[in-house]
């Protein structure tokens, strides 16, 4: 097995246990007791550094994980998941914190799933173009249409399956 494959197992493994442990802590899960919390400035410039990662995170950083593909993932924090009766969209607010010396723009996908063995359709939303200069924090909110006739209970959990910076 490559280390590229091992790295991603690793890292899901860790978003795994991160959803499961975070959700007291506002990060993970769909409970409506979060809040979102972080702001910051939102100009970037055109970088090219496509760190990419689709092994699954959500609230917090990952610990360790040096490599370019770790990086934007690590940057990326679920601050909410919930579903929106207004709207009827699926929505997840996340923190992108540039940790970084120069300016970036973030892209970052998010999957809606519900429990194990359950009959929820999973759900992706994509928010391109997340602006964060270097050192500061910017938030975003991530949706997706709601195709159930539900009040959106059955989607319990969301991640970021994927994540790059530019």
């Amino acid at each position: 097995m490559k280390m590229r494959h091992v790295r991603g197992i690793a890292v899901a493994a860790i978003a795994v246990v991160a959803l499961t442990g975070a959700r007291g802590s506002g990060g993970g899960g769909c409970d409506n007791n979060s809040s979102s919390g972080s702001s910051g400035s939102s100009s970037g410039s055109n970088h090219n550094d496509n760190d990419s990662t689709s092994g699954g995170t959500s609230g917090g950083s990952l610990p360790g994980g040096s490599s370019s593909a770790d990086k934007a993932a690590r940057d990326v924090t679920i601050d909410e998941c919930k579903y929106d009766p207004a709207t009827k969209n699926l929505v997840a607010r996340v923190t992108v914190k540039n940790d970084s010396t120069m300016d970036y723009d973030y892209n970052v996908t998010m999957k809606f799933t519900g429990a194990a063995g359950g009959d929820v359709i999973p759900r992706t939303a994509i928010k391109a173009g997340i602006a964060v200069t270097a050192g500061a924090s910017q938030s975003a909110e991530i949706t997706t249409p709601y195709i159930g006739t539900g009040d959106g209970s059955e989607y319990t959990k969301c991640e970021v399956s994927r994540a790059s910076r530019f």
